[in-house]
């Protein structure tokens, strides 16, 4: 397609379970032109075998390289790209219909606005849905500050994006210093553009299944210290720290108890947030709820 109105980026990698899931639910999206450009990066599965067959089956952009990580894959991703508006979607999640539809009639009516976001209903390893959105990102409607965002107020999914090209390319891409791209780039984004919308339409089926980077606590919670050192001029510098660290340690109370209480002297504050969440470790898991 020479001008589609979005362009859906998808990077893949090891997902041979739900490869094909995932891009059929692309690419049954209805009422809105699209193109769907898939790079897989060095999978060691049967995913390039199965991607090759849905490529000449369905006519998307297919690319198969060796593993460069998925901040290089996604940058590579960009480059192909040729929507006004573009999404990335992950190799293991599946997209509710209607979805880019729904997004790009948004940032239409809305043009001062750089992106949006939704929600996100959960989905297990054999595609079983959760009933309902995840109500943490419910809370986020109708949209998002910077420092509902710098303080962990309130949260953007980065499985429900839908960003304007052509902005996202003038302001520099994706950070490359952090492994991953969503945290980074919505406070950028928060900092520059102000609040950003969520719309109250389920844009991802975010499948969990033990592997998500998500679930690698040190990783993640980690790279969000590094990126609030940037901001250590803001006011609010400290008490988002102390915030995002007490969010670690309640991670690590309920999966592993002992190594939040290796990581106590980095964690802890003498803040509410925290003292709220150290009683996590004397409370069964069982009487917990994450």
């Amino acid at each position: 397609m020479e001008n589609p109105l979005v362009s859906v980026l998808l990077a893949s990698y090891n997902h041979e379970a739900y490869i094909e899931a995932s891009v059929r639910s692309v690419m049954s999206q209805k009422g809105v032109s699209f193109e769907l450009i898939v790079i897989d990066d060095g999978s060691r599965d049967s995913s390039p075998e199965i991607l090759e067959k849905l490529a000449q089956e369905l006519g998307f952009v297919y690319k198969h390289r060796e593993n460069k990580g998925v901040m290089a894959t996604l940058s590579e991703l960009i480059g192909l790209a040729k929507g006004t508006f573009f999404c990335t979607f992950a190799s293991d999640d599946m997209m509710p219909m209607g979805r880019l539809k729904a997004q790009a009639d948004y940032l239409m009516a809305h043009p001062e606005k750089i992106a949006c976001f939704g929600q996100i209903v959960k989905m297990d390893k054999d595609g079983n849905r959760a009933l309902m959105p995840d109500p943490r990102y419910l809370h986020s409607i109708p949209e998002v500050s910077f420092e509902e965002f710098f303080l962990g107020k309130k949260e953007l999914h980065g499985c429900t994006e839908m960003i304007r090209l052509e902005e996202f390319k003038a302001n520099g891409g994706y950070d490359q210093e952090f492994p991953f791209e969503d945290f980074p780039l919505w406070l950028s984004m928060l900092e520059k553009y102000g609040s950003l919308p969520v719309l109250s339409t389920v844009c991802c089926y975010y499948r969990e299944h033990g592997k998500n980077m998500s679930l690698d606590n040190t990783l993640m919670y980690g790279t969000f210290i590094r990126v609030l050192e940037r901001y250590q001029s803001h006011p609010l510098y400290k008490k988002a720290l102390n915030i995002w660290k007490s969010h670690w340690f309640s991670r690590l109370a309920y999966s592993d108890p002992k190594e939040a209480l290796k990581r106590f002297p980095e964690l802890a504050s003498f803040s509410l947030p925290f003292f709220k969440r150290f009683l996590k470790l004397f409370v069964p898991s069982i009487f917990l709820k994450y």
